[in-house]
């Protein structure tokens, strides 16, 4: 009974969920199907082992979650620079495997899946690599560093039929999943605009990394990081360990976070994407070197759809916001609006009276007075009182359970595909959709006009 009352507890935690239905939801039964994997135990034959390739901050973050993960087991890792490949070992072991070149984790038998958490501009060429490998993916977001390459990451994964997950871990929260099944049940209307923020102020927020004291050429392979650079340049430790600040090697602020957003709101609204972005923005404060914006604004229109009606996007990230760390998607329809924040979502909902209303700030007082009278008689005879009332509703609130991580979540479900051949819940198609107008935004931004896309056949025009 004692483990059936935290087993109950890790389904619902801290949740208050007021009119939002039977608790046996969609959510929940995903929340349950999660938790029985993360709790299962395998045998040796059943061991998926990984390796992480780049071991930078996500890196880290990657491997550590997915060795969580019953069954999963990390073998190797491959990064650039020397202390990282040290501190594997201080981490995991002397016994795992450290290795500078991808090509050498790839052609390894004792490998069977991949995290590959490099800067963004390796992402498309090793994931390609490693599904022909034989090896199933897990790859960072954003999923490519140019739009061009997404088609081709997309095709590798549907010739070799390997596992391919983005990793966008909204896609596998409890918290989206209940946010998903109560727009398409309708709490809020029907969709029409959407604000969404990501904004920090301080330098770490801002990617001014630390940098290690023994940075040089001896200790990072600065040639193979530029292998296929368009323009080589001489050793410069800020491209390499603050590589998000340069678009050479990162796809700034629009790669980085708005590709969270649009991960979270497709996934609520199972829209494709957009037809039309434009964006702006401006470098004001982090004058540090750094060639991408640290202020950005988008907006994208989203066309009707089967899916959902017609509805505009605003995207925004500041660096330097005045208020610190904050971030928010607010999704507005007919009859409400849904705030997704943090670990959690409120929905506040207004419908309007089914009568239009008469008097207030009305032309009604500028007639006269009999008129008005008129007026007043003949809308009191078409409206009831019920009519002419606006309707009541409460607030829905909903919160994920205590110390609830939704990234370990998304590993979770990506080793079950591994395991079983279950369809991902974030494959490459997903990814592209969410990546390819966040790289829009800045083709936007670099060449100051409107970016045309096509989000059935995903490309840019």
């Amino acid at each position: 009974m004692t483990k059936r009352r935290n087993f109950i507890k890790q389904l619902g935690g801290s949740a208050l969920l007021l009119g939002a239905g039977s608790l046996k939801s969609l959510a929940q039964e995903q929340r349950e199907k999660i938790i029985l994997a993360q709790q299962k135990k395998y045998s040796a034959n059943d061991t998926v082992r990984i390796a992480g390739i780049g071991m930078g901050i996500m890196g880290y973050n990657d491997v550590n979650d997915a060795i969580k993960v019953p069954g999963v087991e990390l073998v190797a890792c491959c990064d650039l620079y020397d202390g990282r490949l040290a501190h594997a070992k201080e981490m995991y072991g002397n016994n795992i495997i450290t290795v500078k070149h991808y090509e050498d984790i790839l052609s390894r038998k004792d490998i069977d899946a991949v995290i590959v958490a490099t800067s963004d501009n390796w992402h498309s060429r090793i994931c390609i690599d490693a599904m022909k490998a034989g090896k199933a993916v897990y790859s960072e977001k954003p999923m490519v560093h140019k739009a061009n390459q997404g088609l081709d990451v997309i095709h590798a994964q549907q010739e070799t039929k390997k596992v391919m997950q983005i990793g966008s871990q909204r896609v596998s929260s409890i918290v989206y999943a209940k946010a998903k099944e109560m727009y398409e049940a309708g709490d809020i209307g029907k969709i029409n605009s959407v604000e969404a923020v990501f904004n920090r102020q301080s330098a770490l927020g801002a990617w001014q990394y630390t940098i290690p004291l023994d940075s040089s050429p001896q200790t990072v392979d600065w040639e193979r990081y530029q292998e296929f650079a368009e323009r080589k340049m001489p050793y410069d430790e800020k491209r390499f360990f603050r590589w998000r600040n340069y678009h050479e090697y990162g796809t700034g602020v629009a790669g980085d976070l708005f590709v969270h957003l649009l991960s979270g709101l497709h996934f609520i609204t199972s829209s494709k994407g957009p037809e039309k972005i434009y964006s702006i923005g401006g470098l004001t404060y982090w004058k540090d070197g750094r060639n991408v914006p640290d202020v950005m604004t988008a907006v994208l229109q989203y066309p009707e759809m089967p899916e959902h009606a017609a509805f505009q996007v605003t995207l925004r990230v500041n660096f330097v916001s005045g208020e610190g760390e904050t971030g928010f998607t607010k999704i507005t329809g007919t009859e409400g609006v849904m705030e997704m924040h943090g670990e959690g979502f409120t929905i506040k909902r207004h419908k309007m009276s089914k009568a239009p209303g008469i008097g207030g700030w009305d032309s009604l007082t500028t007639y006269t007075k009999a008129m008005q009278q008129q007026l007043m008689d003949a809308y009191n005879k078409k409206y009831s009182a019920d009519d002419q009332a606006e309707p009541k509703l409460d607030d829905i609130t909903y919160a994920a359970p205590e110390n609830y991580n939704e990234h370990l979540d998304h590993l979770t479900n990506f080793f079950n595909s591994v395991r079983t051949g279950a369809p991902v819940v974030e494959d490459p198609i997903f990814g592209f959709r969410a990546c390819g107008p966040c790289l829009a935004c800045n083709e936007s931004y670099f060449q100051n006009k409107v970016i045309y896309w096509d989000a059935e056949k995903m490309k840019m025009s």
